[in-house]
């Protein structure tokens, strides 16, 4: 049985408007994920936007629990019920049908459409609620109704706003398996088991507490699909049901071990973490040092510590992708065209973890023989700061043993790192947006843009608003605040591209200037600095020409994502753009850095689509017609019935709401500038074209001419070749009066063994490893050396039991960098020297222990 399908099949006949699932990164800045069904409904549910036409809904939504206020990381693998990722069923009523209506669809569905034993099931609901008592009584009996208090049967979204008692349904799974103290109706036990929660939305509440009741009292409920699959399927886990037994018979095969429930909860662990990691990646989330990628990373990497604990020592995770792909692909059917760029993103990061998680556990292991109750704080630290374990894996691998971490060395620890690298938390970056959009949707609707053919329009000035959106009679001058104009030749900032600028006339007079235009609750509303005093009325509306500098970048960024797709392969995949007059970047899916012939190629074939002269046809169609032509769309973006597709000949077409030049011609030139990597398996390209192009190349000439009189050659190659050998004598010279015979390095003899681990601050450290080695006829050499902000170190061995590319391998992460090499000589780079006395004392350390 397709429960997900039969949900919203049955509230779609009763009437519903089914909404797809919103993205799991919201727009809404106070929330780090979306963690609940009515997460898309919550401005409808405030009062920031009216009731939609058809004021009942319903969907099924992907949720994620694992940061923030709702974090259920840690409990996920331990019990038989928590997820980081989940998807929540759901039905809402905005202001329409309410208790009467809400309890009977819930009991209709569950007792004919899941065919639950109406003896199975128990209700609660609050101990105010008579309404709800009375109306359950229709269904089910008095005996299995059960009236509680606040902290069960009671919702609110804050200390004030929208709230009201709920209800929930309960299946009662029997005492065969679930006789614990704990097991009763209320109780924390799993015997009687919540599907399903009604929540009754009819009151708001004041900030002095009082509970006003609303006019128009709505519905919001949500059903744990996890947890019906589960009852259906006769399963006494979540975890045991259809959803994610392929995934752990699939991770069992990998690691080549029989999965036991009762010792399992590795298995479990890595079966839920991929879910979450593989839809946060297909959504457009990255690996990151903070915020939500660093969420992202931790889920992860507590998955291969689970995976490190049934024997596997490199990447496996990626392995999963396609059974999960084969699983909700054909409902989440990005996931089943992302899976390959998936697979790579995942495999880029695990390989990155697995190069410093030996080290990192032997470190574990080692405090963890000197610990009773507390594990040092410090040592923890150091298994963040230097091997990448974030604090609540190394919680969790405690958590077993009954040892809690010394939270306040930790805690001093981060802070002083913090002060040192002047860094913080920076949260979501984003502003949340209260005023009164609400009112002017009702009053005025949606304005009209159109400015796609045209930069300027007579307009009407239909609100006004201060600073803080509220609706004003007037702006004074020299004032800023907010025009809502009817018609409007202003592009708001979307898809990438930069809101528009320019100025308000009144009968030739500038009466303000238009700062920037942005999309609030589907208004597009520009943000003015006035010259005089601005009321509704009638008035000329300029974009700046700035504009077509806008349009000719971002046409490039259409052709600059054919040209990759084309040069790179099928698997890039857009992952984020900005669009600006003098500028454009592009982040896109590729598992690696672009060579250099790569870039070239790139940068020739839109450079090629310029000189080609192709007229641009942009025209709306239908949505499906839209995907037969092979339209690229991107994920998150809200499609209506029509469409607006933007096509260049056969090299492009895209669905985009975007401005664009008429003719491939108009962009004139296009120079990649920069490329870098974002994250695990996303690229970034930055790029000119237009008139930011042209002051490129031209700045670029201006500079080779001036480099040619440098190097006294017009021949600028001729020129620096001479200089490279006049220094390479300089070095020579340099060299011979650095002489290893002049640095003093003191050694230390351990069974036989010359060991010289010590910081030079000048001389070829290769010239001097070499010349030790040559000296005797066992050693074992690590030197140091500062150049500017980063640090060098290098390993020479002869004869003795050491391997100079793991020396190097193991002493490098301390120090913020990587490398390696041959068993007998290796060396790496690091960022940060402040380390360098914690890595002189590892580099003797393992050198002792294995000379000893």
């Amino acid at each position: 049985m397709d429960i997900r399908s039969s949900f919203l099949n049955y509230f779609s006949k009763n009437r519903h408007q089914i909404y797809e699932s919103m993205p799991l990164v919201p727009d809404d800045p106070s929330l780090l994920f979306t963690n609940a069904g009515m997460v898309q409904f919550k401005d409808v549910f405030t009062g920031k936007v009216p009731i939609p036409p058809n004021p009942k809904a319903t969907s099924c939504q992907l949720c994620i629990r694992a940061g923030g206020k709702h974090n259920d990381l840690e409990n996920v693998g331990y019990t038989s019920r928590h997820h980081t990722l989940f998807e929540m069923l759901g039905n809402f009523s905005f202001g329409d049908y309410f208790k009467e209506e809400a309890i009977f669809y819930a009991w209709e569905f569950v007792t004919k459409d899941l065919s639950f034993d109406k003896n199975r099931l128990y209700v609660t609901v609050h101990d105010s609620d008579d309404e709800a008592f009375e109306l359950w009584k229709k269904h089910i009996p008095e005996d299995r109704i059960k009236k509680m208090g606040d902290k069960d049967n009671f919702w609110q979204m804050g200390e004030s706003g929208a709230c009201g008692p709920c209800s929930e349904i309960f299946v009662d799974q029997g005492e065969n398996y679930f006789n614990s103290s704990e097991d009763y109706l209320g109780g924390d036990g799993d015997r009687f088991l919540e599907i399903w929660n009604l929540v009754f939305m009819q009151y708001e509440r004041d900030i002095s507490g009082k509970l006003i009741p609303l006019p128009k009292p709505s519905i919001d409920t949500g059903m744990g699909l996890e947890r019906v699959v589960a009852l259906k399927e006769g399963k006494r886990s979540n975890f045991d049901s259809s959803l994610f037994m392929p995934l752990i018979d699939g991770l069992s095969e990998i690691v080549k071990k029989e999965y036991i429930y009762s010792s399992g909860a590795s298995f479990r662990v890595i079966a839920d973490h991929i879910r979450s990691i593989s839809f946060l990646l297909a959504q457009g989330v990255n690996f990151d040092k903070e915020g939500r990628g660093y969420v992202l990373r931790r889920i992860l990497r507590r998955a291969i510590r689970h995976g490190y604990l049934l024997g596997r020592g490199e990447p496996f995770l990626h392995l999963l992708v396609d059974i999960l792909a084969s699983q909700m692909g054909s409902h989440y059917s990005y996931l089943e065209e992302k899976k390959e760029v998936i697979k790579d993103q995942i495999k880029l990061e695990e390989e990155r973890f697995f190069s410093t998680i030996s080290g990192g556990m032997e470190m574990f292991k080692k405090e963890l023989e000197k610990s009773s109750n507390i594990f040092d704080g410090n040592i923890a630290f150091k298994l963040y700061d230097t091997y990448g374990f974030p604090l609540d894996l190394t919680e969790d691998m405690l958590k077993d043993r009954g040892i809690s971490i010394d939270k306040e060395s930790f805690n001093k620890a981060m802070s002083e790192q913090r002060n040192r690298s002047k860094s913080s938390w920076k949260g979501s970056g984003d502003s949340e947006n209260s005023g009164d959009f609400s009112e002017i949707l009702k009053r005025f609707g949606e304005n009209v843009f159109v400015g796609y053919d045209t930069l300027e329009y007579s307009s009407n000035i239909v609100a006004l608003m201060d600073e803080e959106f509220r609706l004003v009679n007037k702006i004074d001058a020299n004032c800023s605040g907010y025009v809502f104009l009817d018609k409007t030749p202003f592009y708001a900032q979307s898809g990438g591209q930069c809101g528009d600028s320019g100025v308000l006339k009144v009968e030739g007079e500038i009466v303000a200037k238009v700062v920037d235009t942005k999309n609030y609750f589907n208004l597009n509303i520009s943000e003015v600095r006035t010259n005089a005093e601005l009321k509704e009325f009638k008035i000329s509306s300029v974009v700046d020409r700035v504009r077509f500098e806008i349009e000719k970048h971002h046409s490039a960024t259409h052709l600059l994502h054919s040209a990759l797709r084309a040069i790179l392969g099928d698997h890039v995949a857009q992952a984020g753009s900005l669009v600006q007059s003098n500028r454009l970047r592009f982040d896109f899916s590729h598992p690696q850095a672009l060579s250099k012939k790569e870039i070239e190629e790139v940068e020739c074939f839109v450079n090629s689509a310029i000189a080609k002269n192709i007229d641009a046809k942009i025209e709306e169609v239908s949505i499906s017609k839209a995907k037969e032509r092979g339209a690229m769309a991107l994920f998150g973006e809200k499609y209506g019935d029509l469409v607006r597709v933007v096509e260049f000949d056969d090299l492009s077409i895209e669905l985009c709401g975007g401005c664009h030049v008429r003719n491939s011609a108009h962009i004139g030139s296009f120079f990649i500038t920069k490329e870098s990597g974002v994250s695990a398996g996303v690229r970034r390209i930055e790029a000119l074209c237009g008139q930011a192009a042209y002051g490129y190349a031209r700045e670029y000439i201006l500079k080779v001419k001036e480099c040619e009189e440098l190097v006294k050659n017009s021949d600028l190659v001729v020129g620096i070749e001479r200089l490279k050998s006049e220094i390479k004598d300089l070095k020579s010279e340099i060299n011979s009066l650095s002489s290893s015979s002049s640095v003093d390095i003191k050694s230390t003899n351990i069974a036989g063994v010359e060991l010289f681990v010590d910081h030079v601050e000048a001389g070829d450290i290769k010239q001097i490893i070499d010349d030790l080695k040559n000296r005797h006829p066992k050693v074992a050499v690590m030197l140091f050396q500062k150049r500017e902000e980063k640090i060098l170190l290098a390993a020479g061995v002869k004869n003795c039991d050491i391997k100079a590319g793991a020396w190097v391998k193991e002493i490098a992460p301390i120090l913020g960098g990587g490398g390696g090499g041959r068993d007998d000589f290796a060396q790496a780079g690091g960022k940060d020297p402040s380390r360098l006395e914690d890595a002189i004392t590892e580099a003797k350390k393992y050198a002792k222990e294995r000379l000893s």
